[in-house]
C-alpha cells in the first residue's frame, strides 16, 4: 500500500516536517557520492550496532559513542527505495503529527520514537553485529500517534491488485492496522534469523512508543481539524 495523501488539512506549516525530508535527502544524496569501502565504514560507525551496545553493557565502557548511534542510524539510508518511501510516509503523515504537538515538541517526538525503534531492534537481537540505518522508527513512531490522533481520518492509497494498480481511499485506522500487523507479524518471524535485511521490531518498537507519547502528550490546540473529501 502506498499512501498518496490524507483527509486531515493542517493549520500551520510543516517547517520540521520539509525539514528533515530535505535532510534526509541530502545526506542520502551526500552517501551516494561516496565510495562502497566507506560508505561500509560510515554505516558501521554511525549505524546502530546491537553487539557493540551489549559489549559496551558488559565491559562498563562508555556508553556515549553508541547511543549517539541511536540519532545518527536515523539520517542513513541503505537505498534510493529506502530513503523515498520513508520520506513518502513522513510527508504524507508527518505534517497532521506537527500540527497537533507544535514544531519544537514533534522534533523531539520524531528523534524519541526513533530512539524507542532503535532500543526495541536491540532487544530483539542484542548480538547483532549488522548496523541498522534509516528513519523507519521514527517515522512508524510518526504513524503510531497518527492512529490515536487521527482515528477518522481517510487515506489516498495507490493499491496493487496483482499486476494492476488502483487508487482507493481507506480509512486511516485500516490503513495503519495493516501496516502494524504486517511489521509485528514479520518481526515475529525474523526471530532468531542471522540475514534479516529490515529491523522490523524497530518499526513495531517506534509505532508502540508514538501511540503512547502522543497520548501523554497535550495537544498543541483542540482537536477541530478540517476532513477533507476531496
Amino acid at each position: 500500500m502506498i499512501p498518496l495523501r490524507d483527509s486531515v488539512r493542517s493549520s500551520t506549516r510543516p517547517y520540521v516536517t520539509w525539514i528533515l525530508i530535505a535532510l534526509n535527502i541530502y545526506i542520502f544524496y551526500r552517501q551516494f557520492m561516496l565510495p562502497v569501502d566507506m560508505l561500509n565504514q560510515v554505516y558501521l560507525h554511525f549505524g546502530v550496532v546491537p553487539a557493540d551496545l551489549s559489549y559496551a553493557l558488559a565491559s562498563g565502557t562508555s556508553l556515549v559513542p553508541v547511543l549517539l548511534t541511536f540519532i545518527t542510524a536515523m539520517f542513513l539510508h541503505g537505498g534510493w527505495v529506502h530513503v523515498l518511501g520513508n520520506m513518502l510516509y513522513l510527508w504524507v503523515f508527518g505534517d497532521n503529527v506537527e500540527d497537533r504537538l507544535g514544531h519544537l515538541r514533534y522534533l523531539l517526538f520524531y528523534l524519541a520514537s526513533g530512539v524507542a525503534g532503535g532500543i526495541a531492534h536491540f532487544l530483539s537481537n542484542p548480538a547483532s553485529q549488522v548496523p541498522i540505518i534509516g528513519a523507519s522508527g521514527a517515522i512508524a513512531g510518526i504513524l503510531g500517534a497518527y492512529l490515536i490522533a487521527f482515528p477518522r481520518s481517510r487515506v489516498l492509497t495507490l493499491l496493487p491488485i496483482f499486476i494492476f494498480f488502483t487508487i482507493v481511499e481507506i480509512p486511516a485506522v485500516i490503513f495503519l492496522a495493516i501496516w502494524f500487523v504486517l511489521q509485528l507479524f514479520n518481526g515475529a518471524a525474523s526471530i532468531g534469523g542471522t540475514a534479516n535485511t529490515v529491523a522490523w521490531w524497530a518499526h513495531v518498537g517506534g509505532f508502540v512508543a508514538g501511540a503512547i507519547m502522543i497520548k501523554l502528550l497535550p495537544a498543541r490546540r483542540r482537536d477541530n481539524y478540517y476532513y477533507s473529501r476531496e
